[in-house]
């Protein structure tokens, strides 16, 4: 097979654009000698003829435009894939793989992978729906390119495999039945809720989560019910059962449910981002992260977030 050198035919087309070896030693910035001898090799490789004499100049053999009509399809393909390259350096393109949980795919990663769309529709997201352990796993494999989870249940910020990115600080709203007497209250805080059946999650992120607002609030919460999705839970909430605290970005909006913004002993649930060390210099995956903070400012401005997970992440 013939060896065919880019290089080479890139100054056979030169010098069919200029005409003479003097024009394109001139535009290649190369001695005409230097020019002359990567022909002739050219020539060697391929196996045919590529100049011949015309009067004190040269011109190019038919066998030489043969071999720049298929090459000319090769330089287009070369100029495709720079600009293709050059998109990618530039966070223009590129595909990134987030393992994120339940809670944060309707209201952080949908709403960034809307934004991008617009603003760099080059860049691709690929979501895989993953609790925290399974996503640092998946992280740390090589398998997702950013993981999201709340901060408590992320790995040390001293873990050298990982950067840790904070997101959010998403408020903790409490869900009350509407004829409850604290639902129209001017103001309602923890402690005024202290002597009523909650529910939550037997065991897992949640339980630990409102367990503890609870305890820093100054009294240990009554379970009167266990659940671990929000459908369950606010359904509860509505018939009466109980009451229940609710992360904003993950609350939807339920006719017979009444949230609330607690006015004291306000708690909130971390929001980090985790990448392979140094994967943050990444052009695509900083696109991706700053949809995803664009779309965690957005998240805390509602009372009550637009969509609602299936599990209590």
């Amino acid at each position: 097979m013939a060896e065919w050198d880019l290089r080479k035919l890139r100054i056979l087309r030169t010098l069919r654009e200029r005409g003479t070896v003097t024009a394109t030693a001139e535009a290649l910035h190369m001695t005409p000698s230097a020019v002359s001898q990567q022909l002739t090799n050219l020539s060697r490789q391929l196996g045919v003829p590529l100049l011949e004499a015309h009067g004190r100049r040269v011109r190019l053999t038919d066998a030489a435009r043969l071999v720049l009509r298929h090459a000319e399809g090769v330089f287009e393909q070369l100029e495709r894939a720079e600009a293709e390259l050059t998109a990618y350096a530039q966070g223009e393109a590129g595909e990134v793989r987030v393992g994120a949980f339940s809670t944060a795919v309707p209201a952080l990663v949908v709403p960034a992978v809307r934004a991008l769309r617009r603003s760099h529709p080059g860049v691709g997201v690929r979501v895989r729906e993953a609790e925290a352990a399974e996503a640092y796993e998946l992280l740390a494999a090589g398998e997702v390119d950013l993981a999201l989870s709340l901060a408590a249940e992320a790995p040390s910020a001293a873990d050298p495999r990982f950067t840790r990115i904070p997101l959010l600080a998403d408020p903790l709203d409490i869900a009350l039945p509407p004829d409850h007497p604290l639902a129209g209250a001017p103001g309602v805080a923890l402690t005024d809720l202290a002597a009523e059946p909650w529910i939550f999650g037997g065991s897992g992120p949640w339980s630990d989560i409102t367990r503890r607002a609870c305890e820093a609030a100054g009294f240990s919460p009554h379970q009167g019910h266990s659940a671990s999705g929000w459908t369950a839970i606010l359904a509860m909430v509505e018939a009466g059962m109980g009451v229940a605290l609710v992360p904003r970005m993950a609350a939807g909006r339920r006719d017979g449910v009444v949230l609330r913004e607690l006015s004291a002993d306000r708690p909130v649930r971390h929001v980090v981002a985790a990448v392979r060390r140094g994967a943050e210099a990444g052009a695509a995956v900083a696109r991706v992260l700053g949809a995803l903070r664009a779309a965690a400012k957005d998240a805390t401005g509602d009372s009550a977030g637009d969509s609602m997970g299936d599990s209590a992440g």
